[in-house]
């Protein structure tokens, strides 16, 4: 039975309860924290990844591996017999048979070593998730809305795996001696889904729930939608870049801003069987796509970044501004890349500086929506 309150009690004789946090933030910073450096962890192996598998196609290593077996495949060869085994296996593939027929085994275990670390990698990426979201949730510390979010890249990744393989088994069969460039690039887009998606979560949880609550109060909406127009449109510029580099477009015209003398290239249709091939497999038709699309996003991106610069916060100016120099600079590698004919340390430059433009346009865009909102009087605001 409640027990009864006198009439006259005095106010400060109730107990008043301890405030407990706001509901909106569900779980404490150090669960954030903890959430958001395991994510980090994540971030740099995808971005890690990215670049291995760049190396891997460079140096000509991504079909060294005829089989997949995701799980015993973790093991490489250990003995003589296992190493002429694995080499017997490639010796069958087009690759061997009409580009490197003769290969030594030396070279056939430094193009495996290539194909194996980024297999091993990907594991590791895999093993690093499954460790952390099982953790977490387990202990009750993912916050409210998010086990899904986290549970997708998960998902995510086994699907990237399923993909790679059947990128790889495209060049293990008829005349292919290298994979079919657009599964190459369905690969590497879902690989920066991946790295975009984390990117995000991390941004989300810098702050509490509360806190970018409150800043979206703050944000810019026409700006994010203009942010979300620039991150669709270099999204579609890794996908080119895939294409180009399947195919190795990028070795073809080593001149600009003319394509060996011409605007557009003189032989861009010609390509065996239907004519909408062309665009994927014709060098001259899919860099000239590839230039004029990175000529787009370059002055897209650089309006939306002078249209921030209007903004009250310079947390958004700040962010559209290191958007805008990134999409500058990577053009220039862009260029640099045709002019040398890709090499190998030039075209690796090149792809880390689509991650690193491809993470400052999301964070432009996380700003615009959930700006950091400084002192006036400090001169931040």
């Amino acid at each position: 039975m409640a027990q009864k309150r006198m009439i006259f009690e005095e106010v400060g004789a109730r107990t008043v309860p301890t405030p407990q946090g706001s509901l909106i933030s569900g779980k404490g910073q150090g669960a954030r924290r903890a959430i958001r450096a395991w994510l980090m962890l994540i971030f740099a192996m995808v971005t890690a990844m990215i670049i291995v598998g760049g190396l891997t196609r460079l140096t000509g290593s991504g079909l060294s591996i005829t089989q997949w077996k995701p799980i015993s495949g973790a093991l490489p060869p250990m003995t003589a017999k296992a190493w002429a085994d694995a080499f017997a296996l490639y010796q069958h593939s087009p690759q061997y048979l009409i580009e490197n027929k003769g290969m030594s085994l030396q070279h056939f275990q430094y193009i495996y070593w290539w194909e194996w670390s980024h297999r091993q990698l990907g594991r590791t990426i895999g093993l690093v998730w499954a460790l952390g979201f099982f953790g977490f949730w387990a202990a009750g510390m993912i916050p409210t809305g998010w086990v899904r979010r986290l549970f997708a890249l998960g998902v995510l990744g086994g699907l990237q795996g399923a993909i790679g393989w059947w990128m790889v088994s495209s060049g293990l069969t008829g005349d292919m001696t290298a994979v079919a460039s657009y599964r190459l690039a369905t690969h590497l887009g879902i690989g920066f889904v991946i790295l975009g998606l984390t990117a995000w979560f991390i941004l989300q949880m810098s702050r509490s729930e509360a806190a970018l609550l409150q800043a979206r109060r703050q944000g810019d909406r026409k700006l994010f939608g203009m942010a979300t127009g620039v991150l669709h449109l270099a999204f579609l510029q890794v996908l080119l870049g895939a294409l180009v580099a399947g195919i190795d477009a990028g070795r073809n015209y080593p001149t600009w801003p003319m394509m060996n003398g011409h605007f557009f290239p003189e032989d861009a249709f010609k390509v065996d069987g239907a004519l909408w091939r062309a665009f994927f497999e014709n060098a001259g038709l899919v860099q000239f796509v590839h230039r004029m699309t990175a000529y787009l996003l370059v002055t897209f991106g650089v309006i939306v970044a002078i249209r921030a610069r209007r903004s009250a916060h310079a947390s958004i100016r700040g962010a559209f501004a290191a958007m805008g120099a990134m999409l500058i600079l990577q053009m220039t590698l862009g260029i640099f890349t045709a002019l040398y004919a890709a090499p190998l340390h030039i075209a690796i430059v090149h792809q880390l500086g689509a991650v690193l433009l491809w993470v400052l346009i999301l964070r432009a865009r996380h700003t615009a929506r959930y700006p950091i909102v400084g002192s006036i009087r400090r001169g931040t605001a």
